[in-house]
């Protein structure tokens, strides 16, 4: 069949002898093809062979934000900041789940400290910090609410109120 060393347990064509693919190398090649689901299990198969570590953990964090998972992913990044806070990959994705979140003062801060620790070397993570402070100054600049419009009244000497119409 295969000779006397091959097991009849080895799938045909696989070397029992040859090395293993590392499963974080896999997990990313499944992200950049777009398989989600596949990745989160290699990745927790890197987990299981190379210990919960910052990499890891970031990777873990990736595929959830790719699955739409925002609260766990927001959770585990978290987790792999607290190992090692200087960590950008983690940081950028942390950002951008704060940003799927509504929360664009925060993820404004956490792009920031990536864009600073990075050293301004990554382009994505420089337009991340971008769309974030576009939305924060959006939502400090923004128009009056639709309903009406805001007026400032004078009342008295030295008292003004400001009104709305609805």
């Amino acid at each position: 069949m295969g000779g006397p060393d091959v097991s009849r347990n080895t799938p045909y064509g696989v070397n029992p002898r040859g090395e293993a693919v590392d499963p974080l190398i896999v997990g990313h090649r499944l992200m950049a093809a777009g398989e989600y689901e596949l990745a989160l299990k290699a990745y927790y198969g890197a987990a299981a062979e190379h210990g919960v570590n910052v990499d890891t953990l970031s990777a873990v964090g990736s595929a959830n934000l790719k699955l739409g998972r925002l609260g766990q992913a927001e959770k585990i990044l978290r987790r792999a900041l607290e190992q090692d806070p200087t960590f950008v990959p983690a940081l950028n994705n942390l950002g951008v789940v704060l940003m799927e979140q509504g929360k664009n003062g925060e993820a404004k801060i956490v792009f920031q400290e990536a864009y600073a620790l990075d050293s301004g070397q990554s382009d994505s993570i420089r337009q991340n910090l971008m769309r974030a402070i576009a939305a924060t100054e959006a939502n400090v600049y923004a128009p009056a609410e639709e309903e009406g419009e805001y007026q400032l009244v004078r009342r008295e000497k030295g008292k003004y109120v400001l009104l709305t119409q609805l």
